[in-house]
C-alpha cells in the first residue's frame, strides 16, 4: 500500500493514497475501534449529511461567500456521495466522542478529495479547496450531525412505514378470514365470553396502525433545523440570511420540509425530537411484542396447549425432540422488541447527559434509533411473511373450547341475575353439564329463550334493543 502525508493541528499522519477520506478520519480510526461497525453500514446517515453539505455549498454561493468553481465541484462531489458511490470511504466507527466531529470531517474529507479530483488536482492537495475552509464554510458539527441525523432518521421511518403498513394489511387479512370462527376470549387467562378469531386478529391491526399513525404525527419534529446555529448557535461565521437560505436548499434537495430552528441555541442542545421518536419505537415495541405473546400463546400445545391457531412450521425446533416445531419467527421479534425497549433507555440516558450549549452524545443516540428503526422493519417483514401469512385456524378446537366453556353464562346475568347466573356457572363447572340445561331446569328461563341468549355468535356483538 501507497501513502500520502497530511498534516492537522496535532501533526503529520500518513494516509492510503487512494482514500478520499483525510488525516482527520485516519485518527478517529486510531481512537474509536468500539462496535466494528462504521457508518457506511448506515447509509441513509451518509447521504443526508451529503444532501447538506450540497445545501451549505448552494447557500454559501449565494451569498457571496463561496466561489462557483469550488461550489460547483463540492455540489458535484455531495451528488456522488449521496448516490453511494463512496460508500466505502466512511469508515468511522458510529460511536466516537467529539459530538460526531469525525463523522463531519469523514464527510468533509471526502467531498473535498472527490471535488479536488473533479477540479483536476490530486487528492490531499488542500491549497485549492480544503475540508474545513469550504466544504464545512458556515457550518460546525454541532448544526451539521444532528440536521443530518434527523433527515436520515425521517428516511428511514419512511421505510419502517412501509413493513408496518404491509403487517396491518396481514393482520387485516387473517381477520377477514377468521371472521366466523367462534373462540373463547380470555382475561388473565382465564374463559371469559365468546368472541370470533377474526374480531382478535382485527384488535393487532388496529393496534399496530395505532401506532403507525403517532409516530407520524411526531416526524415534523425531525423537520427543525439548526442550520446556521454552528458552534452554539450564535451563528458565528456565517452571515445574515445564510440559515435560511440553507434550509431552503436543504428542502428542495431531500423534499422535507426542512425549517430553521426559532432558537438556534435552544435547537443546538436540545435532543427532545429524539427523544420523541425513541419513544414512540418503544411503544411499537410494547405492542408488537404482545401480539408476539399472543400467537405464541394461541398456538401453544399443539396437543397440551391452546392449539386454536397454526404458525406456519419454519424448521425443526429441537436438537433432542424429534418432530417439535418452535413459533421461532414470533420468539425472534420478541427479541428485537426487546433490544428496541433497552435502547430507548440509552436514547433517554444520553439525551439527559447533554451539558449547557452542546450534546455531545448525539452519536450513541443515532447508532441506537438507527438500528431501532432497522431492526424493526426487519423483524416486521420476517413476521407478515415467514408468520402471519400462513397463520391458520383450528376451527373445531375453537368450537370445541366454546362448548366446554361455563363462560357464556355471562349472557344470561342481565336476565336472570348476577347470583343466579354465578351459582349455574358454579355447577356446570362441578357436574359437567351444560348452561343451558340447567337453567330451563331452574324454571328460569325457557328452552328457546335460553337457546337464543347462549347462542356464542349472538355474543360476540352488541344485542339489538
Amino acid at each position: 500500500m501507497t501513502f500520502r502525508t497530511e498534516k492537522d493541528s496535532l501533526g503529520p499522519r500518513k494516509v492510503p493514497a487512494d482514500a478520499y477520506y483525510g488525516v482527520q478520519t485516519v485518527r478517529a480510526l486510531e481512537n474509536f475501534q468500539i462496535t466494528g461497525i462504521p457508518i457506511s453500514l448506515f447509509p441513509r446517515l451518509v447521504q443526508a449529511i451529503a444532501c447538506v453539505k450540497k445545501a451549505a455549498a448552494y447557500a454559501n454561493m449565494e451569498l457571496g461567500l463561496l466561489d462557483e468553481e469550488r461550489g460547483n465541484a463540492i455540489i458535484q462531489a455531495a451528488r456522488e456521495v449521496r448516490s453511494g458511490k463512496f460508500n466505502d470511504q466512511f469508515p468511522v466507527d458510529v460511536i466516537q466522542g467529539g459530538a460526531g466531529t469525525s463523522v463531519n470531517m469523514n464527510a468533509n474529507e471526502v467531498i473535498c478529495n472527490r471535488a479536488l479530483e473533479i477540479m483536476g488536482h490530486e487528492k490531499g492537495e488542500y491549497q485549492y479547496l480544503h475540508p474545513n475552509n469550504h466544504v464545512n464554510l458556515s457550518q460546525s458539527t454541532n448544526d451539521v450531525y444532528p440536521t443530518s441525523l434527523k433527515i436520515a432518521l425521517t428516511w428511514s421511518c419512511a421505510d419502517l412505514f412501509k413493513e408496518l403498513d404491509l403487517l396491518v394489511e396481514s393482520f387485516e387479512a387473517k381477520g377477514e378470514e377468521f371472521a366466523d370462527v367462534l373462540k373463547m376470549g380470555r382475561t388473565q387467562l382465564q374463559d371469559a365470553v365468546p368472541m370470533t378469531l377474526g374480531q382478535e386478529f382485527a384488535a393487532y391491526a388496529v393496534t399496530i396502525h395505532e401506532d403507525i399513525s403517532r409516530l407520524h404525527e411526531i416526524l415534523p419534529f425531525l423537520t427543525e433545523s439548526n442550520m446556521g446555529a454552528t458552534a452554539i448557535g450564535t451563528g458565528i461565521n456565517t452571515v445574515e440570511g445564510y440559515a435560511e437560505a440553507v434550509c431552503r436548499f436543504l428542502s428542495a434537495i431531500t423534499d422535507l420540509e426542512i425549517t430553521p430552528a426559532v432558537n438556534l441555541v435552544e435547537a443546538t442542545n436540545d435532543t427532545g425530537a429524539f427523544v420523541l421518536v425513541s419513544g414512540m419505537l418503544k411503544r411499537i415495541s410494547v405492542k408488537l411484542s404482545k401480539v408476539c405473546n399472543d400467537l405464541r400463546l394461541l398456538s401453544s400445545g399443539p396437543h397440551t396447549g391452546l392449539n386454536e391457531i397454526n404458525l406456519p412450521a419454519m424448521q425443526p425446533g429441537s436438537s433432542i425432540m424429534p418432530a417439535k416445531v418452535n413459533p421461532v419467527i414470533p420468539e425472534a421479534v420478541n427479541q428485537v422488541c426487546y433490544q428496541v425497549i433497552g435502547n430507548d433507555l440509552t436514547v433517554t440516558m444520553a439525551a439527559e447527559g447533554g451539558q449547557l450549549e452542546l450534546n455531545v452524545f448525539e452519536p450513541i443516540i443515532a447508532f441506537n434509533l438507527f438500528q431501532s428503526v432497522d431492526m424493526l422493519a426487519r423483524a416486521s417483514l420476517m413476521l407478515r411473511k415467514r408468520c402471519v401469512d400462513g397463520i391458520t385456524a383450528n376451527r373445531e378446537r375453537c368450537a370445541e373450547l366454546v362448548h366446554r366453556s361455563v363462560g357464556a353464562v355471562t349472557a344470561l346475568s342481565p336476565v336472570i341475575g348476577y347470583e343466579a347466573a354465578a351459582s349455574i356457572a358454579k355447577e356446570s363447572d362441578k357436574t359437567g353439564r351444560p348452561v343451558l340445561d340447567l337453567v330451563v331446569e331452574r324454571g328460569l328461563l325457557s328452552r328457546d329463550e335460553a337457546e337464543k341468549m347462549l347462542d356464542p355468535l349472538a355474543m360476540t356483538r352488541p344485542s339489538a334493543r
